[in-house]
């Protein structure tokens, strides 16, 4: 039987994975697809997300009975794959005949290489391959410096110090997606002017292998043929795709790096509650903000997605009868505090 192709979409917090996903789901020309979802948060967010898509066969069904979307949020995968990856890929590939492709998106503080390294596990290996390796980029966030930081201050420092070693986690993580990638897709480009685009653009560039392209999307718009059909086979020439933990037998992620779940019996008005978020992003060091809110008086739920001083909001389907109103958020970020964060939204 033929081998699954399998397509890793990873990509930092809040870069549009998931969006870009959705579309795909959407926009599927006739595909079988499979997708795993990796959550760094306490609950299945994205996961949820994707399911109310309205592709599935069920919207209302439990994530494991779903054939279509399976959902991991047990953390990092990278870390797991030795737990919880391999029996989900096994129980996956024995539907591989009913299945066209598979897509799998990482948490966003995942590491995408050892994922892939998994790949050379006999017990996947001989039914499936990483097709290709897509990273999601925020242009509009890395025009800021939101995620490496300024990018002619780093280019700078670079070039006065090629020696550099003192990294944070966070721009390692970066490299290390952009250099495992085949294709890198810049989103949001809409929120910034055409100059801005073409200098994150050139910049990333000098970032990755010679042959990846920088292709630019709005709001998770790409045509599936350019997320699918790599047949680049990554797990067979991973060496040349390097990595800040190549030397190292294990890895480790930012300690201080967690991620704090609220889950709350009342609503919110969107623009106060960004404001009150905004405010708390200005006092604590939070990089996402992502889940549903109850709005008052509205049948809708709101579906809340922030990244630094950025939030977007919209309405994605009814509330059902079954489904207690509540507002449930996940915050990302660096030594939060439960408790905190419990009070600033009370």
């Amino acid at each position: 039987m033929h081998k699954i192709p399998v397509t890793v979409i990873t990509g930092f917090l809040g870069s549009g994975k998931t969006t870009t996903i959705r579309h795909l789901l959407q926009n599927n020309q006739g595909r079988r697809i499979a997708v795993l979802v990796n959550e760094f948060g306490e609950v299945g967010i994205d996961g949820d997300l994707l399911q109310s898509c309205q592709v599935c066969d069920d919207e209302n069904e439990a994530v494991a009975v779903n054939p279509n979307i399976v959902e991991l949020t047990n953390g990092c995968l990278c870390c797991t794959v030795q737990e919880e990856f391999l029996p989900t890929m096994q129980e996956i590939l024995k539907r591989r005949d009913q299945l066209d492709c598979m897509v799998i998106e990482t948490s966003g503080l995942a590491l995408p290489k050892p994922l892939v390294q998994a790949f050379r596990w006999p017990e996947i290996r001989n039914h499936s391959t990483v097709d290709g390796v897509v990273t999601v980029v925020d242009c509009e966030a890395l025009a800021k410096g939101q995620i490496v930081g300024d990018l002619e201050a780093l280019e700078a420092q670079r070039q006065a110090d090629p020696n550099l070693e003192h990294e944070t986690p966070i721009s390692e993580l970066f490299e290390d997606q952009l250099n495992c990638a085949d294709l890198v897709l810049l989103t949001k480009v809409d929120l910034v002017d055409s100059q801005t685009q073409q200098n994150v653009s050139s910049w990333l560039r000098s970032q990755v292998r010679e042959g990846v392209k920088i292709v630019p999307c709005d709001s998770g718009n790409i045509p599936p043929e350019l997320l699918l059909g790599f047949n680049a086979a990554v797990e067979d020439n991973l060496d040349s795709r390097p990595s800040h933990h190549d030397t190292e037998e294990d890895h480790e992620h930012d300690d201080d790096i967690n991620s704090v779940h609220i889950l709350l019996d009342k609503g919110f008005e969107p623009a106060s509650l960004v404001k009150r978020l905004a405010s708390l992003v200005a006092s604590e060091e939070i990089y996402r903000i992502k889940g549903f809110v109850a709005v008052p008086n509205k049948a809708m739920r709101l579906v809340l997605q922030g990244v630094g001083q950025r939030f977007d909001y919209f309405y994605d389907r009814p509330w059902q009868p079954t489904e207690p109103r509540q507002t449930r958020l996940v915050f990302i970020g660096r030594g939060l505090n439960q408790g905190k964060i419990e009070q600033a939204m009370i």
